[in-house]
């Protein structure tokens, strides 16, 4: 009957009569379950932000989730979350805070390239393991590679820059190249650490897919005027624009419909992955091309629509890209505490590079020791292999890989593509 029973004597037990004896026993083993202190795991991020704002509210449902259905060994799992503001400085205190003083297990954070990079160091000077819903700076898992002893906290828990072009590279052959008969693109990217990697990758794989690079326009993401970036554009004649834009937010977007730029733009917008894109540029996203890992339309796993339904009810909107990986990213600390038996760091480092989890994105593996990209998911067939949607009267419509896809391009009327020509 429990502890708390076994400790009553005989003349006690006999004095409780039955249906108060079995309350009292069930109350107190109740209690004794209680007692078992929870697994905290913090999570960083630039909740005010429209990609970022989704992981702490994914996180939590995982968290719920799994402590509804008996929590871990039967240890809750208790989420310690932190709005870093997009400040490296703040995500650095708050990722000191979360170890010295809340006593987290591991850390889910940010979204922002330059953030992961200033709390990488931390993940190993406090030996805490670290992984990242969003960011894609190459540096955040070649890091680990250069030193694993130091850095295998550190976990890049979304594809690398490298990845994304590649991802953008592959569905632009079938869509535009094959598709469209594209032959010519100019890269327009924010200059920021994580375009960096992107943009050598785009000059690499682009002319392989059959796109031939005609100009590379790299902007300050405090760009207010897009002016002379698009007449310039325009001036070069390409058949499309690869963009490889995030913290700009939603300005580009604005400014290609004002001013109907003629060229349809194709790539990487972290703004665009979020539900409320569409409002947020006033219908300006009409026909706007972006990369993600998951859609709300899109079963890239039998997780993945029943997940984005899920956050739709409780918070009134789909989530950004960063939600459905900070969702998988709660189950998969959860599961590797389980196999690991321990939350100690070591250890659950082990069991976290064993990692073979179908969540929301797809089947999430990490790139072993030995790859240049050490701690990064791998990307490829049954893997990650991520997807191309396409905003389309108010609604992200998926429209790459063919097995997945909703529904046929569909662009504005000031878009005058390749046939047009």
């Amino acid at each position: 009957m429990g502890k708390a029973c076994s400790l009553l004597s005989s003349r006690q037990m006999r004095k409780l009569a039955g249906i108060a004896t079995l309350a009292f026993c069930a109350s107190a083993s109740t209690l004794a379950l209680a007692a078992e202190p929870p697994i905290k795991i913090g999570v960083i991020a630039e909740a005010q932000a429209i990609a970022g704002a989704s992981i702490p509210q994914a996180a939590q449902m995982a968290a719920d989730e799994i402590n509804a259905k008996g929590g871990v060994d039967g240890r809750k799992i208790e989420l310690v979350t932190y709005d870093d503001h997009s400040s490296s400085a703040d995500a650095v205190r708050a990722f000191q805070r979360a170890v010295n003083e809340d006593k987290v297990v591991a850390v889910i954070g940010s979204y922002i390239s330059e953030v992961v990079l200033a709390l990488e160091p931390w993940a190993a000077r406090l030996k805490t393991p670290f992984i990242t819903p969003g960011a894609a700076s190459n540096e955040i898992s070649l890091n680990v590679h250069k030193d694993y002893d130091k850095n295998k906290y550190t976990f890049h828990g979304y594809l690398t820059s490298a990845a994304l072009a590649q991802e953008v590279c592959d569905a632009a052959k079938d869509l535009l190249v094959d598709g469209m008969h594209m032959k010519s693109a100019v890269i327009m990217s924010e200059d920021a650490a994580w375009t960096k990697p992107l943009d050598i990758q785009y000059e690499a794989c682009l002319p392989k897919a059959g796109l031939k690079v005609l100009d590379h326009i790299r902007f300050s993401p405090d760009t207010t005027d897009f002016t002379p970036i698009f007449s310039k554009i325009e001036s070069e004649k390409p058949d499309v624009i690869i963009t490889g834009i995030s913290h700009v937010g939603v300005q580009p977007t604005v400014q290609w419909k004002t001013q109907e730029v003629p060229i349809p733009m194709f790539g990487i917008s972290s703004q665009a992955s979020s539900a409320t894109f569409w409002k947020d540029t006033n219908g300006a996203a009409a026909g706007v091309l972006f990369q993600a890992v998951s859609a709300p339309d899109a079963a890239v796993s039998p997780k993945t629509i029943p997940f984005a339904n899920d956050f739709q009810k409780r918070f009134g909107n789909f989530p950004s890209y960063a939600g459905y990986t900070a969702y998988d990213e709660v189950y998969m600390i959860a599961d590797a505490i389980e196999r690991a038996k321990s939350t100690n760091a070591d250890k659950l480092v082990s069991a976290l590079e064993k990692t073979n989890w179908v969540g929301t994105i797809g089947r999430v593996q990490f790139q072993g020791r030995n790859d240049e990209f050490t701690h990064s998911i791998k990307y490829g067939k049954g893997l990650i292999q991520g997807l191309m949607s396409q905003w389309q009267d108010g609604k992200q419509i998926t429209v790459w890989p063919k097995d997945i896809a909703k529904g046929p391009l569909k662009f504005p009327s000031f878009i005058k593509l390749v046939a047009g020509k």
